[in-house]
């Protein structure tokens, strides 16, 4: 018999009991309440407030410009839908870069200012103290590896990463620095899924993969983008569940001949 009921709130133990019994996690991203919501009440496992809505929310090419209390905004609005999933947020870029101090104290105001259960930060070894540090004063922290999309004018590129044989250990020795300093688990982005199970095999915390291959103990995709919201947007990784964007174009555009002709609202839609 499963160890976790369907109505139990979701927690790091949760997690780490579903890697145990080889059960996958199922994560997905959320900006705004109704979302959240359907996202908790379809059965969720974790839900990420994530500073990709830099993207699919803001319309910058990158997460870069995203800011603390942006952050906080979003999540407070996922949290009022979610009862279940466990809630992770974001620390977005220069949060959490400069002092350990600073990081404790922004991860601090996430968890705070709002209801979420933790906190992400891109990095490996050079995060590690400050995972620990934060870690050490009861707030749990993901971490994430291979294509950090806040190191991307370091990178020059989205591409894949960790496929040289001195990034693919590098990656792996990240991995497991993270695991000692106090991560409850890692996301591993847009790397070789060989590697992803090398990583996934090395460590008791669970790896949540995006682009990473199927042996990781779950999956992540960015909401908007497996609804098919950005047909401009279609990397081998990604999967659309959904056409919502012909959805939309066709419920606009009908709206829209239907007030033109006069044939909304009808009488029985009136006062």
């Amino acid at each position: 018999m499963s160890t976790f009921g369907k109505f139990q709130r979701v927690s790091t133990k949760t997690l780490a009991l579903m890697k145990g019994e080889g059960k996958k996690i199922a994560a997905l991203t959320a900006y705004d309440f109704i979302t959240a919501k359907l996202l908790d009440e379809a059965g969720i496992d974790l839900i990420l407030v994530g500073d990709s809505l830099g993207n699919v929310f803001q319309g910058n090419e990158t997460t870069l410009p995203v800011t603390m209390d942006e952050m906080i905004y979003h999540t407070k609005a996922v949290a009022k839908g979610v009862s279940r999933a466990m809630l992770i947020t974001d620390l977005p870029f220069m949060s959490y870069q400069l002092r350990i101090d600073e990081a404790f104290r922004n991860a601090g105001r996430i968890v705070k200012e709002t209801p979420a259960g933790g906190v992400k930060i891109e990095g490996g070894k050079r995060v590690a103290e400050t995972i620990r540090k934060i870690t050490e004063n009861g707030i749990p922290v993901m971490g994430h590896l291979g294509l950090t999309p806040q190191s991307i004018h370091k990178f020059g590129s989205y591409k894949q990463r960790g496929t040289e044989e001195d990034e693919a250990n590098e990656i792996v020795e990240d991995a497991k620095i993270l695991e000692e300093a106090g991560a409850f688990a890692v996301v591993l982005e847009k790397i070789p899924k060989e590697l992803a199970k090398r990583v996934t095999d090395s460590l008791t915390i669970p790896t949540i993969g995006i682009g990473a291959g199927p042996w990781c103990d779950g999956q992540i995709l960015v909401t908007p983008d497996m609804l098919g919201l950005n047909k401009e947007f279609h990397p081998k990784f990604l999967r659309y569940y959904a056409n919502m964007a012909e959805v939309l174009d066709g419920a606009f555009r009908q709206y829209i001949d239907d007030v033109r002709e006069n044939t909304f609202p009808s009488i029985d839609e009136s006062y």
